[in-house]
């Protein structure tokens, strides 16, 4: 593989892989760092890498690696999950105001799933990863990520239907 091949292929998923360490990690100067050092691993081992059919997968899997050690480092205790939305809805003000409170209590509730659903979730409906390569980045099977997707969702979706009953209990 020649090097403006790798940096096309690479660079194309350099917004996605700061995503997701975003997602993992408090700063964006933490998630750039990330990003930095999976890069500069990348640059190096460019043509033992050159055979994998899924470069941009095996990018975004190092990342996750990446931002795991540092969650478990001692410099990384004070770190934690977060992400911020910006919502550009055309709605009215009001509508505006409660979609926004509602994206934003969704990514509260992603806060209180089990990091893998929490990924999963992540790489899913935010950055639009299909099954195959989500399985390739948690290494896990396809099955595996479809049910942890379905029970991050049916359980987001349970806290958002007790949000917006103000914490009432419906038979539901």
């Amino acid at each position: 593989m020649d090097e403006r091949v790798f940096l096309d292929r690479i660079l194309a998923v350099k917004d996605s892989m700061y995503r997701l360490a975003k997602r993992m990690l408090t700063s964006s100067e933490e998630a750039e760092d990330a990003v930095q050092e999976v890069l500069a691993k990348l640059w190096q081992n460019m043509h033992k890498i050159a055979t994998l059919s899924n470069i941009e997968g095996y990018a975004m899997t190092m990342v996750k690696n990446y931002c795991l050690d540092r969650l478990k480092s001692r410099q990384a205790t004070q770190l934690r999950l977060v992400h911020v939305h910006h919502d550009k809805a055309t709605a009215s003000l009001e509508s505006q105001i409660d979609n926004r409170d509602s994206v934003a209590q969704v990514f509260v509730f992603m806060e209180s799933l089990p990091d893998q659903q929490k990924m999963i979730l992540q790489l899913r409906d935010v950055e639009q990863y299909d099954f195959e390569t989500i399985a390739q980045i948690m290494e896990l099977s396809e099955g595996a990520v479809r049910v942890a997707l379905s029970r991050a969702r049916n359980t987001i979706r349970k806290q958002l239907l007790k949000a917006h009953n103000h914490g009432i209990e419906t038979g539901s």
